[in-house]
């Protein structure tokens, strides 16, 4: 599994592809944060990290599908997947290396935003800072969060041979599972009513849940059964091939 792990790693790195994405999800966020009037936590007057946490998870939603729409595409288009099957691997084994390679390389793009809450708190003009058990907590977030996008990402990858279609549809199922179930419950009809249990289906629900700084076994459970249901779907879908 391990180096299945570190081929798949190994390889997002092998051309500028993997560094161009990482800047662009970095120079974006730098430029929402401290740049663009709407959303410069600069202007905001508080020592927050809010807007940062609330813009993430749309850019790695665009950002962990183009990382993994090769991960079995490729395979199943360069006829590499055959090779695959006669290593001494399990199919799980092969799921799991994929997956945590490309779980490795979205949190080395989470690493450079520590810097982030450091300047702001050096920039508070109070004692007190930033919420440090809300950030620790909204960190845990977006870790939980690139986790899931990793898995459908994943799993849309093992559904096609090609990978600008497997991006769009890990895309389109990550903003679908993401503010779906969010906008569904605030039809008019189900106020009241099924409004509260629809929209704890979203991961919008639970990401912002963990944010608040509490990480209450339930979001985690949730957001550990999605991941494995996907990882499930692609070894399924292997399965056929």
């Amino acid at each position: 599994m391990w180096s299945v792990c570190k081929k798949e790693f190994r390889q997002f790195f092998s051309s500028l592809t993997g560094y161009i994405a990482i800047i662009v999800f970095l120079l974006l966020n730098g430029l929402f944060l401290f740049v663009f009037p709407d959303t410069n936590i600069l202007d905001y007057g508080f020592a927050t990290l809010d807007k940062f946490f609330e813009l993430a998870p749309w850019i790695l939603l665009l950002l962990i599908p183009a990382i993994t729409m090769r991960s079995f595409a490729d395979e199943f288009k360069g006829g590499t997947f055959e090779i695959l099957q006669t290593k001494p691997l399990s199919r799980w084994q092969l799921v799991s290396g994929k997956y945590f390679g490309s779980l490795g390389v979205v949190i080395i793009a989470l690493v450079p935003t520590i810097i982030y809450p450091i300047s702001v708190q050096q920039l508070a003009a109070t004692g007190g800072g930033i919420d440090l058990g809300g950030t620790i907590g909204s960190y845990i977030g977006l870790v939980f969060l690139a986790g899931v996008f990793v898995a459908i990402g994943i799993a849309c990858s093992s559904l096609t041979n090609n990978a600008v279609v497997a991006f769009i549809a890990g895309a389109f199922l990550c903003f679908v599972l993401y503010s779906g179930f969010n906008a569904v419950s605030r039809i008019p009809a189900l106020e009241a009513g099924a409004d509260y249990y629809i929209e704890m289906l979203g991961i919008d629900f639970h990401y912002r849940s963990v944010s608040r700084g509490v990480v209450d076994s339930r979001d985690i459970i949730y957001f550990l059964s999605v991941i494995l249901f996907f990882l499930i779907v692609t070894n399924r879908n292997l399965l056929k091939r």
